[in-house]
């Protein structure tokens, strides 16, 4: 028999798949023939038919974990402040009840001092409303209320940033959830953790794959979009700890694919892609995929649904990005940490094609596959993206402030034919660019932080100026945390796949399937240095070698098996960061709808732990 090769294309496609398959299964033909009759607006007015009525309700902070999210009645996807500055909010909120939403913001939890008070119309019982808060004052706890025509009223809170000094810094990560997986056990701890601000990094819906509320092959209108939020952000069995987080917390959010189809280029022509192709006429004529209808609609339904200010682009002269959504953020929070928000999807060319599954062995084709990706003049970001992002990393510098997370939606530290192509890996020259400028300029304390995997990796990162040349390390490091709802995470089925091709011994795999969580993902690291780092003539992963101050004191560099989200928290004044991965025993929507109150009820537990002392010079 011959041995099937094994790369990272090969299990991406094998857990879409099997996540796919999984969801049909639980559909009868009955149900599968009705799907196919309803249309999706129709189906819409029954998921959004107006609840009970609601009373004020305490704050998140204030119930009990796990408590019942059904008093939520006609607000079912609670309230949300986003896009916090230091002088301003968006509030948010989606009533099922047609009419005037009222919101009120106030600086004492009893709303006795009310300095903001403002109404928008209901019109639509799918589509979210929102109001931008001004005015308001640096370094200060503020508390809203939303109150519907249906009388319903949620309460909510917010943080304003700081303008100067180091007041110490907390916020929270996470990215990739299925709906059907919700409510999401891993946030049941994040309330209690006191961030101030928590985000949403990429992958916030799955718009092409199957779902309990959707359960076709891909949305394409604006109702099946919005029908895929709602759903992920809608109570399941008596909870929403979602919810109940952004209610208590400011909310950051971008995208990564998921949100409009997977693996997109939104600077590439329709014709590149068969999805967007019947999409490039009329009436947008369309000669980007970001200009088509299926990425509108996408955008357009994201947008609607966070708390985030609708900007577009203006003035930069590029066809790519001129008057599209702009997602790309920075803020400060005081000296301690500077926050940039990065779009990596809307504006990239088309990536090089992965490296095909017989070739990973293969010297010569992976040398190939390295050089493709170094092909000048091609962009991840777009120009005008990268100009801003090293402008602001330069005036964080200038301004002293302590440490620069670039929140990126996909890992930006090496990993070669591990599905290097489609992450910033595959524009060898921008990541080199990008890189070489930090380092040049002397920017110190720079953590990227991604998503997309389904896996914690944490590594420090180097970069090479050409396919061939010599790996340059940096002081730069990079976390990536995983999922909060995707099932089965890429660690664990990686191991499952090294298994299934051979590259790991019948009595290895037979060992693994009787560890602990904490050994699996040993074994893990041990699998990922051999079979991805080993090949491509990397370090191995981690902090070995490494030319800044920071220390794993938990866990292992990997964490694979488990659902989590990541946790960062600045010490005032030392300037101290702790990073911390939570997570809970990764499970099937089988083993979810079996027993819901044992999978709920699972303890958060700490999974890894990094401590990074700040460089000075």
């Amino acid at each position: 028999m011959t041995k099937r090769a094994f790369n990272y294309s090969t299990l991406w496609s094998n857990i879409e798949r099997e996540a796919t398959k999984r969801l049909i299964g639980y559909m009868s033909r009955r149900d599968f023939m009705k799907f196919l009759g309803i249309s999706a607006a129709a189906g819409a007015l029954v998921r959004y038919a107006p609840g009970v009525k609601a009373a004020r309700r305490p704050l998140p902070g204030t119930l009990r974990q796990g408590a019942t999210t059904t008093e939520r009645g006609t607000l079912p996807n609670g309230v949300a402040s986003g896009d916090t500055t230091q002088t301003s909010t968006v509030l948010w909120v989606r009533s099922t009840e047609p009419g005037e939403v009222l919101f009120e913001v106030a600086t004492d939890e009893a709303f006795t001092d009310i300095l903001s008070s403002q109404s928008v119309e209901a019109t639509d019982a799918t589509i979210p409303v929102k109001v931008q808060i001004n005015d308001l004052t640096p370094a200060t706890p503020y508390f809203y209320r939303v109150t519907d025509a249906g009388e319903t009223t949620l309460e909510g809170r917010f943080h304003t940033s700081a303008e100067s000094g180091s007041n110490g810094l907390r916020f929270g990560v996470t990215g990739d959830w299925r709906g059907e997986l919700r409510p999401y056990a891993v946030l049941a701890n994040a309330v209690e953790r006191d961030l101030e601000f928590f985000i949403e990094l990429g992958d916030t819906i799955y718009a092409d794959i199957p779902s309990i509320d959707f359960p076709g092959e891909q949305a394409i209108t604006l109702e099946d979009y919005r029908i895929k939020h709602n759903e992920v952000y809608s109570e399941r069995f008596g909870r929403n700890f979602l919810a109940d987080l952004r209610a208590a917390t400011s909310i950051l959010a971008t995208i990564d694919d998921h949100e409009v189809t997977n693996d997109f280029a939104g600077g590439a022509a329709p014709s590149t892609d068969e999805r967007f192709a019947a999409f490039g006429d009329a009436p947008f004529n369309a000669e980007r995929i970001n200009q088509t209808e299926l990425y509108r609609n996408g955008l357009q339904v994201f947008q609607e649904y966070n708390p985030l200010r609708d900007e577009v682009y203006e003035g930069t002269g590029d066809d790519r990005m001129e008057g599209l959504p702009k997602l790309y953020r920075y803020n400060t929070y005081g000296t301690d940490a500077a926050v940039i928000v990065l779009d990596a999807r809307s504006f990239r060319d088309q990536a090089v094609p992965e490296i095909d599954t017989d070739n990973v062995l293969n010297a010569e084709a992976r040398a190939a596959y390295r050089a493709a990706m170094f092909e000048p003049g091609r962009t991840m970001l777009g120009r005008q993206q990268v100009e801003d992002f090293k402008r602001d990393l330069l005036a964080a510098q200038e301004a002293a402030i302590t440490w620069k997370f670039v929140i990126a939606p996909e890992p930006v530290q090496q990993m070669g034919w591990f599905g290097g192509s489609d992450r910033l890996e595959g524009y060898g020259p921008e990541r080199a660019e990008i890189m070489q400028f930090i380092e040049d300029n002397n920017i110190l304390n720079v953590v990227w932080v991604a998503a997309d995997v389904h896996t914690t990796f944490i590594n420090k990162l180097a970069y090479q100026t050409s396919a061939d040349s010599d790996n340059i390390p940096t002081r730069q490091f990079e976390i990536s945390t995983g999922s909060l709802g995707f099932y089965p995470p890429t660690g664990a089925a990686l191991v499952d796949g090294a298994a299934e091709f051979g590259l790991l011994p019948a009595e290895d795999y037979a060992a693994y399937q009787q560890m602990s969580i904490a050994e699996k993902d040993e074994v893990l690291v041990g699998l990922f240095n051999r079979f991805v780092m080993g090949l491509e003539g990397f370090d191995s992963i981690g902090f070995e070698g490494a030319s800044f101050n920071a220390e794993l004191t938990q866990g292992s560099y990997i964490a694979g098996h488990t659902f989590g989200w990541t946790e960062f928290e600045i010490e005032a004044g030392t300037g101290l960061l702790t990073i911390t991965t939570y997570g809970v025993p990764a499970y099937s929507r089988e083993a979810l709808e079996a027993d819901a109150e044992g999978v709920l009820s699972r303890p958060v537990e700490v999974i890894n732990q990094i401590v990074a002392t700040p460089l000075t010079a």
